[in-house]
């Protein structure tokens, strides 16, 4: 079997940002009079473009135009919140540093936009660790549909059956199982029983080794099916 081509999602992986999403869409929410407890949302949501995210908040359609301001206002708001705390999960940059010698293919899916993978990815020097990033513009459907990590997997020239996936958010990893891929947890917001079925689940970088992987793969050979219910 070829080294497994190692596909990690952005926020809440390459970095611990989701307090800050959730401190961001509560003050939205308090501005528009709403109050929807955000940190909730989002370990349910999370992995959703904003946009999406606003729909299951309203009770009443709210028109395109309209809810593309409410996500420009909540992600001024991420961003202020966010801005001296851009700081890579503990580890990552040795782990991708090991993935690369060990001749892994690596690459990043997430659901954000240019700018936001700009905001995170290159502040922190991370992008020539990536082989290829996969964005909001570059799929049809966000999560929990396949679409980001099987773009990932095919510009990386690999099949999703030797891919893992680094993700942090439930509809991520039903989204992986989903493409035919396998998941390690990062468990910066969720807990470990939250997930369904991922190879492992690690706290940051400092408790995984690219050297692990393989055994990992062995002790589960067979991609879980995802579960609805979660998604």
């Amino acid at each position: 079997m070829p080294l497994p081509a190692l596909i990690f999602d952005m926020d809440g992986v390459l970095v611990d940002n989701t307090g800050a999403h959730a401190r961001s869409f509560q003050l939205l929410f308090r501005d528009l009079g709403l109050t929807t407890n955000a940190l909730r949302l989002l370990k349910r949501f999370n992995g959703m473009p904003a946009a999406e995210i606003l729909t299951h908040v309203f009770r009443h359609p709210v028109p395109l135009k309209q809810r593309e301001a409410y996500v420009a206002q909540r992600e001024f708001l991420y961003r202020v919140l966010f801005w001296n705390k851009r700081r890579e999960v503990a580890g990552l940059t040795a782990f991708l540093k090991a993935a690369r010698a060990a001749g892994h293919p690596i690459g990043l899916g997430t659901g954000s936009g240019e700018t936001a993978i700009h905001y995170i990815v290159d502040h922190l020097g991370l992008r020539p660790y990536f082989d290829v990033i996969v964005g909001e513009a570059d799929v049809k459907h966000g999560k929990p549909h396949p679409d980001t990590w099987l773009v990932t997997a095919k510009k990386l020239g690999v099949a999703p059956a030797d891919c893992i996936v680094f993700e942090d958010g439930l509809l991520g990893e039903q989204a992986a199982y989903r493409a035919g891929m396998r998941c390690v947890a990062v468990a910066t917001t969720l807990k470990a029983a939250d997930f369904q079925a991922p190879l492992t689940v690690i706290k940051d970088f400092t408790e995984l080794t690219p050297a692990q992987l393989p055994a990992l793969l062995a002790a589960q050979p067979q991609v879980p099916r995802p579960q609805k219910e979660r998604s």
